[in-house]
């Protein structure tokens, strides 16, 4: 994913040099300029990016923010920028003013490593109070990244991300809220959970009592399904050792092993539909006595699919979320073609 080793490179310059940017211009040009350049945007054309952009506000004239994006000689994305150190939960009121005078529907406020995007979900060209987008440049994710796609020069798309800015928000608002609830209890949560387990009446004193009952539960809930999820994966590597062990043997006796034309046929199949997903350099595949293996990142432990094409019929292996195998026939090569969601599921798992 060429997009998340660019955004790896800028996290690494700016653990290199922020202890030297003493100034917000400074962190603008060192780490800001690059980000937008990541998004597929010519800093240094005045077409795309439009610094000091102006912003008058009714009879305030002249006010500027740092950076307007430009698509179609129209504005898409206003940017304010602030020095690396600053908190950004201090600068919200200023590009809210700004944003109502521009036709944009998006925000970023940003000081080089914590980016906000800002969007008008609850008030039509009335910027929320709060991002429905938020991340750091140290600590990126593959669902991080993912979003920060949708806002390359290539892939911008409006209603696409507005549709699904309600969706981001809203989620990580829930997920602000259960984690607040999980380590300090809400009375309400408290009588809710108490009200179903106690059939006295509720009184201060019980309330309090259930307080921290209800902060237990939690706890050994949570506990008790990590130990399952650890458990689950333990048992799961030791499954796939075996499996690895028997490949190994597949492969130390590679006498008698004959990669044909129409197994390589099959796996040009495979990688055409496999590109869409996952950069092509990572499929790789593995010819043993028994079948035809494709791999993600060359590792037995990330089996996609097999082609078994040794009898009088052919067939697909394709492996689910288990790492189970199930077996098609094949009439044809071109029949690949039609495990093509099942395919990209198995990478998206993987990769997930």
């Amino acid at each position: 994913m060429e997009i998340f080793k660019q955004l790896k490179a800028l996290n690494d310059k700016v653990n290199q040099l922020k202890s030297q940017i003493k100034t917000e211009e400074s962190s603008k040009h060192a780490f800001i300029l690059p980000f937008i350049n990541i998004l597929g945007y010519d800093a240094f054309n005045p077409t795309e990016v439009v610094p000091e952009f102006t912003a008058d506000l009714g009879l305030k004239k002249g006010e500027k923010v740092d950076y307007a994006i430009f698509q179609n000689q129209e504005p898409i994305m206003i940017i304010e920028c602030k020095h690396w150190e600053e908190d950004l939960n201090v600068h919200n009121s200023q590009l809210f003013r700004y944003f109502h005078t521009t036709k944009t529907r998006f925000a970023l406020l940003t000081n080089g490593i914590t980016y906000r995007f800002f969007t008008d979900l609850e008030e039509s060209n009335k910027m929320d109070e709060k991002p429905f987008f938020e991340f750091r440049i140290d600590d990126l994710k593959e669902s991080t990244v993912k979003e920060v796609e949708k806002f390359h020069k290539n892939n911008f798309d409006v209603s696409k991300i507005v549709n699904n800015a309600s969706s981001l928000k809203y989620t990580r608002e829930i997920r602000n809220v259960i984690s607040e609830e999980i380590d300090n209890p809400s009375k309400d949560l408290v009588k809710l959970f108490a009200k179903k387990a106690y059939t006295g009446k509720l009184t201060s004193k019980v309330v309090e009592e259930f307080t921290e009952i209800v902060k237990k539960a939690f706890s050994q809930t949570i506990s008790e399904k990590v130990n399952y999820r650890l458990n689950y994966a333990f048992n799961k590597e030791q499954e796939l050792q075996r499996e690895e062990d028997e490949l190994d043997d597949d492969e130390v006796d590679d006498k008698g092993i004959e990669t044909t034309q129409e197994e390589m046929d099959g796996y040009r199949i495979i990688l055409a539909i496999l590109r869409r997903k996952v950069d092509l350099e990572r499929i790789a595949h593995r010819d043993t006595k028994s079948y035809f293996g494709v791999l993600l990142d060359d590792n037995n432990r990330k089996p996609i699919c097999r082609l078994h094409f040794n009898g009088s019929k052919n067939y697909i292996g394709v492996f689910d979320e288990n790492k189970k195998e199930k077996r098609h026939q094949l009439d044809s090569l071109d029949d690949i073609y039609e495990f093509e969601e099942q395919l990209l599921k198995v990478v998206d798992f993987y990769k997930n």
